[in-house]
């Protein structure tokens, strides 16, 4: 492992974490560290902080988050250990040594799977183009494709066939369980092997890193379901990827637009818009619009003109406000989506009207009104209270003045009455939001997640004594000798703790080039924010050898005093026990 520690302590150091996390989200320089908003959840006060200690790491006191470099680009890309080490070690320039890894089983699965589905990708665009089924052919002639853009997406065509993928796999030595784990096979009631996809053409979702993590496929008749996508796989999660968005990152434009479906997205691509991307199948998710927020300023939302899209971009609306993106609305005249308005009218009208978009606080403001008569007093009051609902939410003071102004004349009342229930509002979204926040933040400090730590809540005393001693360590490499002698893991009453103080103890002393990025091989992201937690909570208070001493001591003193299972002492249990009443 020592090894290993070097190479890791070099990838560190040659990726800054303040650099690294800077080009994700923006940082704001505090004292010797610095904060910003966490990109793990959405909020809108930082409470996430870069700590720039001997040992950089981040934590966020609102959502637990929180590890070295590498945890960030595990958590942030999707990646598992070895993923994330091997995408730093790109970005420096440095060359990945071959080592083992506690998660190798995992990362093995995941490289068979990348495997896997890019083999079926080939299988399908080679079934799309030369197979005997000509009728996804057809229907991506008809939907007016180009060669090019086939190829492109690698657009496929799964076959009416029952097994003809799982036997190709199986014929290059991938197990039935891992298609399976893959989501390219099933098996049936009697346990036969099947395809997954048939009969459908097929959509490769690729990631950021040109990986082919799933499939949509889009079926040619009335059968259902008419849209079928990957399920939740070690490579693939839905609701934290979007589609094209491979091609959509490298766009010269800080703008994404957002479609309803593959085909919209592809029509929009083949027209010359790059930065297109579309949700997998779901309504925008928290994450996604996170992912977005990396890559763009603003989105555009194309969605479908019926009310099913219109409500989908009042949802999108809000995550994006969420994330800081401004937003606005495409409005189709003539068209119910993008696919069909290119066809209409061509490139040149989309990107007049791409440009020409409407502003996403107009969209809210004017569907404020449906629904309500408003030639009744009944129907006006209601208006008023819907609108400022939505002005209370525009951040920017310019231009929530101008929308005040508008919706006053539109609701035939003065100007500054309704500015005045405004400021009210914003003060008291201000105030609800702080109390949130700080809520939020108290319960992560007092409160670590149980399914981590699940017995910090019957050994809160010992806990806290055990949290002291490893963020003593973590201060204090130089002391790990003596701390293992004075105070051995077996005295720990919590058994999270324990691994973490062994982990530890067992690194400082056999490496000189030992980090807390090594112990990224051995816990998973979330346990590695619990142990950025304890390094943040005690961040800034000097914890001396004495009280230190007092935590062992108290350790001790809780292990000596526990009965044995049995209910008897053993002759040393009762030798421990006569020594510690001595004095």
């Amino acid at each position: 492992m020592p090894q290993n520690d070097e190479f890791l302590l070099t990838l560190r150091n040659a990726n800054p974490i303040e650099e690294v996390m800077g080009s994700y989200v923006k940082l704001i320089k505090r004292g010797r560290n610095y904060v910003c908003n966490c990109p793990f959840h959405s909020e809108k006060t930082p409470s996430c902080t870069v700590f720039l200690d001997r040992d950089p790491h981040f934590y966020c006191f609102g959502c637990g988050a929180g590890g070295d470099v590498i945890t960030f680009i595990m958590k942030i890309e999707n990646l598992d250990f070895r993923e994330a080490v091997k995408l730093l070690a790109q970005r420096a320039g440095l060359e990945m040594p071959e080592y083992s890894s506690k998660n190798s089983g995992l990362a093995k699965l995941r490289t068979r799977i990348y495997e896997m589905n890019r083999i079926a990708a080939n299988f399908y665009y080679k079934n799309l183009l030369k197979g005997p089924d000509k009728s996804g052919l057809k229907y991506f002639a008809e939907r007016k494709l180009t060669p090019q853009t086939v190829k492109k997406y690698g657009l496929g065509f799964a076959p009416n066939a029952w097994d003809e993928l799982a036997r190709l796999l199986l014929s290059k030595g991938y197990t039935e369980d891992e298609m399976i784990q893959g989501w390219l096979c099933g098996r049936n009631r009697n346990g036969k092997l099947f395809d997954m996809f048939r009969n459908r053409v097929m959509f490769p979702i690729i990631d950021l890193r040109g990986n082919v993590i799933g499939f949509g496929g889009r079926v040619l008749d009335d059968s259902k379901p008419k849209y079928l996508n990957t399920g939740a796989t070690p490579v693939f999660d839905k609701g934290n990827n979007l589609f094209s968005m491979n091609f959509a990152k490298d766009a010269d434009v800080k703008r994404l637009i957002l479609c309803e479906g593959y085909m919209d997205v592809i029509a929009v691509n083949q027209a010359g818009f790059e930065n297109v991307v579309a949700t997998l199948g779901t309504a925008i998710t928290p994450e996604q619009a996170r992912l977005m927020s990396h890559y763009a300023d603003e989105v555009i939302i194309a969605y479908d003109s019926d009310s099913a899209g219109q409500k989908a971009t009042q949802k999108a609306i809000n995550h994006f406000a969420d994330v800081g993106l401004r937003t606005r609305i495409l409005k189709m005249e003539g068209a119910k989506d993008p696919d069909e308005f290119i066809k209409k009218f061509g490139a040149n009208r989309f990107r007049i009207l791409i440009d020409n978009s409407g502003d996403a606080n107009l969209f809210m403001l004017d569907r404020c009104e449906e629904g309500l008569d408003l030639d009744t007093e009944m129907g006006r009051v209601e208006l008023l209270r819907r609108v400022a609902g939505v002005l209370a939410g525009i951040e920017n003071p310019l231009e929530r003045e101008v929308y005040i102004s508008r919706s006053a004349k539109k609701c035939e009342i003065p100007a500054d009455v309704l500015k005045d229930h405004i400021d009210g509002l914003l003060k008291k979204n201000v105030r609800t939001q702080k109390k949130s926040e700080w809520k939020n933040i108290q319960a992560q400090i007092s409160r670590p997640k149980d399914l981590t730590d699940p017995q910090e809540a019957k050994h809160r005393r010992e806990s806290r004594a055990e949290e002291m001693i490893i963020s003593y360590l973590l201060a204090r490499p130089e002391e790990a000798k003596r701390l293992s002698k004075e105070a051995p893991p077996e005295i720990f009453a919590t058994q999270f703790h324990k691994k973490v103080y062994a982990a530890l103890l067992t690194g400082m002393t056999t490496s000189p080039s030992f980090t807390m990025s090594v112990l990224g091989e051995f816990f998973t992201p979330e346990e590695m924010g619990r142990i950025s937690g304890i390094s943040a909570k005690m961040n800034g208070r000097e914890i001396s050898s004495a009280a230190v001493a007092d935590c062992i001591a108290l350790l001790q003193q809780k292990k000596l005093s526990a009965l044995p299972e049995n209910g008897e002492y053993s002759e040393e249990d009762l030798r421990k026990l006569f020594d510690s009443k001595k004095g």
